[in-house]
């Protein structure tokens, strides 16, 4: 059953118990408050900060009652040093060029979606994700988001072939990674760690302090990569802090 708690500015509700879809054997439970539209931007802002993370006009956060596993991360772009391997993944994709568009849902980037799901995440819940769904994933918000696309370089004037996306929200403080998407035949490229190093370089150039890439899940190796990156920063009890070494999986180059 769904409870709510009343605040001055929003109602946040508690969701019941689910399978968890990172630990097998655990349930998860979240806490979800809906965004206004009057200044959802800076309420999303905010919230992001302490931890929540944006699904359409909904922010959300776990509130497991016996597991604190998922943990939020972020990047601190201006202190990010690339590793070897990073600035191969780099080379590899330079032939990729970024497009920032508006966030308006196109067939071309369900189909790349579609094919991503089939591959990458049959047994999740956004398997079955139809049409509709993608356009209210995309479209259905009032915070300051876009989308970039990145395309093969063509050989003549039209578009490239769209190999990935990346849904991005616009923060105060931040590039807040959605979601994004690749093709799943492409995996040389390391197109989803790409998307990552290419936001912390754009977070750079225009004086973007961090880069939100949600939670990353202790025990669970399909979120592993994300403090592969390095620094990262994880929301502890205490506030921001930098990872610990000790903690830090080995990073490859």
């Amino acid at each position: 059953m769904t409870q709510h708690f009343p605040t001055r500015q929003l109602r946040f509700f508690l969701t019941a118990p689910s399978p968890c879809p990172y630990l097998p054997g655990r349930h998860e439970r979240k806490v979800f408050a809906h965004l206004p539209l009057s200044d959802g931007a800076s309420v999303n802002d905010s919230l992001t900060q302490v931890g929540f993370r944006r699904s359409q006009n909904i922010a959300y956060r776990p509130a497991c009652e016996s597991c604190s596993a998922c943990i939020s991360a972020r990047i601190p772009a201006a202190d990010y040093i690339f590793s070897r391997g990073e600035r191969r993944t780099l080379s590899r994709n330079d032939d990729l060029e970024r497009h920032l568009v508006e966030a308006e849902a196109t067939m071309e980037q369900f189909d790349l979606l579609r094919r991503y799901l089939l591959a990458r995440h049959a047994e999740g819940g956004m398997a079955e994700m139809t049409w509709p769904d993608y356009v209210a994933m995309v479209e259905d918000t009032a915070v300051r988001t876009h989308i970039i696309e990145y395309r093969l370089r063509s050989q003549d004037r039209g578009p490239g072939d769209l190999v990935a996306c990346a849904l991005v929200d616009l923060m105060s403080d931040g590039l807040s990674l959605v979601y994004s998407f690749y093709d799943p035949t492409m995996a040389r490229r390391s197109l989803g760690s790409f998307m990552i190093l290419d936001h912390i370089i754009q977070a750079c150039l225009t004086s973007i302090p961090y880069v939100y890439l949600g939670y990353w899940v202790r025990g669970s190796e399909k979120m592993d990569y994300k403090v592969k990156f390095s620094p990262i920063e994880l929301l502890r009890p205490e506030g921001w802090t930098l990872m610990s070494a000790r903690d830090m999986p080995a990073r490859a180059g």
